[in-house]
């Protein structure tokens, strides 16, 4: 019994040789994480299975009446067993993956010991297999309460074995040699396993650990260079601010050179190829459209994959990822490299961490660009829509009508009312009903009539059903204001129809009037940017389309038709859906 511990201990050594020299492949460490896939799980039921072959192989021969030094075992005579290191892989591949897992393993190794033959055959299938189901199960159940350390993983190993010393003794026949057999190898195998388990179990910790602090090196440097970069993305995906970005990326990553780009074009491209590499509009590489397209991770290793034209570029590999917001894909981060193997995967998982971060940046930068429209539609319906002139031109109507029609006065008045009231309420609010848009616009209506009771008539069109669907407030107001403020100025009297009406999935608004019309120059940035102009600069209508992009996105139209001394047609499109926001209003305000 004594001189087979040294025999064991060297069986254990080559066991754990080749378990070292696996933990440095990258392939291997990926599989020993603790969150597998199907195809992970496959691969360590053959990994840890051939394990158990090979201590097979490498078992010592028990006879009868001695101990046989060998190097590799072929096949075991009818009268003869083999001491080996079998129950160690199985038990510590089981508790990796879990009992599926584990059976598997067992499978392999206990079929393989099965048909190499020996009196204790038998008796070593069943423990193989009983053996990696036990192990698998119980390593799953410590996994979810916490992790498998060194010593549990011993206790497993001494428990499967001395499983397999007790089924040696149950199955094989006669007992007396079962006996005889476990009285020379139990305590060995039991010993020489256990402290095979504690060294392997150390080396798949170093495993772990070093992934672990991997990947907290990752985070950190990717949180560092989110923080570098956020003042720059709060500005949105623009030349000046991507080109800094990438500069910094350049800095504070090993990527030769980094590119941005948006849905249209290369933004930036800052590092290696910079003298052909330029931003431009449009793309070179079929990477990049189809990472716009797809919304996908693309990576190449070749020059004729990134498709450079340019003989003499260096770049040899790069790594495309999307840049969203909003589940939409608005452009793209790219870092190449001038060498394929720098491309690691440590590299692509710190490239889609930043991507990642990235988009969460465009997003909060929209939000605060939302946050500022808003501050700003508050600001004109405090200011240019409720200004001194429109406030003192009402007050001065009513005290009029005062004296000449006191009932009428009184109406202005409650309409007055009204009109301030919905104002300040709608200016706290990202989404009102279309029914109280719509009563905020007779309001200001019937103050504006009061005055000019014979210079326009508007004709309201709305479609039935429509009264609950929500819309960012200040909409529809500053388009019927546009028209009776500047569309009818030289006529004597001019015609608004305001139509409201469900096209398909989204909820179409359009205000038209027979007025004078706009000049094609400025049709062509008319709620693009502010014009110059006597009568109004336009920047309700560029307030309005970016809000209406900014919550709605590509899902939103805005449009503008217009043709001299025939009128003008502005029409609005956005989904129909109550979602995004809500309306509250105080009873009584607007009834």
């Amino acid at each position: 019994m004594i001189s087979l511990i040294p025999l064991m201990i060297e069986r254990v050594g080559v066991v754990l040789i080749v378990a070292f020299l696996l933990a440095q492949m990258k392939s291997f460490r990926k599989v020993i994480d603790q969150s597998q896939t199907v195809k992970e799980k496959m691969i360590l039921v053959v990994i840890f299975g051939l394990f158990g072959v090979m201590s097979n192989y490498t078992g010592i021969k028990i006879h009868p009446n001695s101990i046989t030094e060998n190097s590799w075992l072929i096949a075991i005579e009818p009268d003869s067993a083999i001491a080996n290191t079998r129950i160690m892989g199985i038990t510590i591949g089981s508790m990796l993956g879990g009992p599926v897992v584990g059976v598997g393993i067992g499978l392999i190794a206990g079929l393989h010991r099965y048909l190499m033959g020996g009196f204790t055959a038998t008796a070593c299938a069943i423990s193989a297999i009983l053996a990696g189901g036990i192990a698998g199960y119980v390593g799953m159940v410590r996994k979810r309460r916490g992790t498998i350390t060194a010593p549990f993983a011993v206790m497993m190993g001494i428990i499967m074995e001395i499983t397999q010393m007790g089924l040696i003794l149950i199955v094989t026949k006669p007992f007396d040699i079962a006996w005889n057999l476990v009285k020379v190898i139990g305590i060995p195998m039991i010993i020489i396993n256990g402290l095979g388990m504690l060294l392997f179990m150390i080396i798949i910790q170093n495993i772990l650990r070093e992934r672990e602090k991997t990947r907290a090196l990752q985070t950190s440097k990717a949180f560092y260079i989110a923080d570098q970069t956020l003042p720059f993305f709060r500005k949105g995906l623009n030349p000046e601010s991507c080109q800094r970005v990438a500069e910094l990326m350049l800095e504070l990553t090993d990527a030769d050179a980094i590119a941005i780009t948006n849905a249209e074009g290369v933004l930036a491209h800052v590092g290696a190829a910079s003298d052909h590499h330029k931003p431009t509009l449009g793309f070179s590489t079929e990477l990049t459209k189809k990472v716009l397209k797809e919304g996908t991770v693309l990576m190449a290793r070749s020059r004729e994959e990134i498709l450079c034209q340019n003989e003499r570029c260096p770049l040899r590999a790069a790594v495309v990822l999307p840049l969203r917001l909003h589940d939409q894909t608005v452009g793209t981060l790219k870092l190449y490299f001038n060498n394929p193997s720098q491309l690691t995967e440590v590299e692509r998982e710190l490239a889609e961490g930043l991507a990642n971060l990235f988009s969460t940046q465009l997003e909060l930068g929209e939000a605060e660009q939302q946050s500022k429209l808003l501050k700003d539609a508050e600001v004109k319906a405090l200011q240019a829509q409720i200004h001194p002139h429109f406030l003192f031109n009402a007050i001065n109507t009513i005290s009029v009508l005062c004296r000449t029609n006191p009932e009428k006065a009184r109406k202005l008045l409650l309409e007055l009312s009204h009109f301030f009231r919905s104002n300040l309420q709608g200016a706290r609010q990202m989404l009102i009903s279309l029914e109280k848009e719509i009563e905020h616009v007779k309001a200001y209506l019937s103050l504006e009539q009061a005055r000019f009771p014979d210079r326009y008539e508007v004709d309201w069109s709305i479609e039935e059903g429509l009264e609950n669907q929500l819309l960012p407030p200040f909409v529809l107001q500053p388009l019927v204001e546009n028209s009776i403020r500047h569309a009818f100025s030289k006529m004597k009297r001019g015609e608004v129809k305001v139509e409201v009406s469900a096209d398909h999935d989204h909820l179409r608004i359009q205000v038209r009037d027979n007025g004078h019309g706009i000049s094609a120059d400025k049709l062509q940035v008319l709620g693009k940017e502010t014009v110059f102009s006597t009568h109004g600069t336009g920047t309700a209508l560029v307030n309005i389309k970016e809000r209406l992009y900014g919550i709605y996105g590509k899902e939103a139209t805005f449009r503008i038709e217009s043709e001299e001394e025939k009128g003008t047609s502005i029409q609005i499109k956005i989904p129909l859906k109550q979602t995004g926001g809500y309306s509250s209003y105080d009873e009584g305000i607007y009834s």
